[in-house]
């Protein structure tokens, strides 16, 4: 097993090669269970469409549900298999098969290994006359063991502007976040909470885009 190196092709035949207790952070985007099919044109460096590179691949599955976590099974196994004891996996899905999918993952990494449960909140194009938009996707975090690997300095946000302010000038109830804005500004911001608003969709600049359907940013 190389370092620094990306591997193509199936996940599952790729993971088998890799030795167990390997692995120290494992970020999965499977197919969300859409039962559609994905294509785009890729583009050129000015943005321009090039006609003569498609990419697509579907995520229709014969026999339903079922057949879909079936499918997703082995690939999970497989991630809790190469995880070192202190590993984390993080799983990203959607609407379509999160709740299937936190079955599984209780099944095969334990529901008390279950961190958190992240819902990733955006904004875009879309309205549904009938129905609220629907505009977040789930992410699970699972840890392997009982104890874990989590860098807090390397996730930290800045503090909300409001909260400083509140800090900064003593308003009633805030005594103690004003004694406390010295260390805050030292750690350089706090742990975000489980649910993430402040990473816009890819597609924002054109820069980013790299011709695949469900790219995220």
């Amino acid at each position: 097993m190389k370092t620094n190196a990306i591997y193509e092709g199936d996940c599952l035949r790729r993971i088998a090669q890799f030795p167990e207790g390997s692995i120290e952070l494992i970020y999965a985007d499977p197919p969300f269970f859409t039962q559609r099919n994905y294509e785009q044109i890729w583009r050129n460096p000015d943005g321009s469409p090039d006609e003569y590179e498609l990419r697509s691949f579907k995520d229709r599955w014969e026999g339903g549900i079922e057949n879909y976590i079936a499918w997703m099974e082995p690939r999970v196994r497989e991630c809790h298999r190469v995880l070192k004891p202190t590993g984390t996996m993080y799983l990203h899905c959607d609407y379509h098969a999160n709740s299937y999918l936190r079955v599984l993952m209780d099944r095969v990494f334990g529901a008390d290994h279950l961190r958190n449960e992240i819902i990733w909140c955006y904004t875009g194009p879309g309205n549904h006359p009938k129905d609220f938009g629907r505009k977040h996707d789930t992410i699970y975090r699972y840890v392997k063991g009982d104890t874990w690997t989590f860098n807090a300095d390397a996730v930290r946000v800045p503090y909300d502007p409001r909260t400083l302010a509140r800090a900064e000038y003593g308003q009633a109830g805030y005594k103690v976040l004003k004694s406390a804005k010295a260390s805050w500004t030292q750690e350089g911001g706090k742990i975000p909470e489980d649910w993430w608003s402040e990473f816009s969709p890819v597609g924002r600049h054109k820069n980013e885009l790299l011709g695949y359907p469900t790219q995220k940013p």
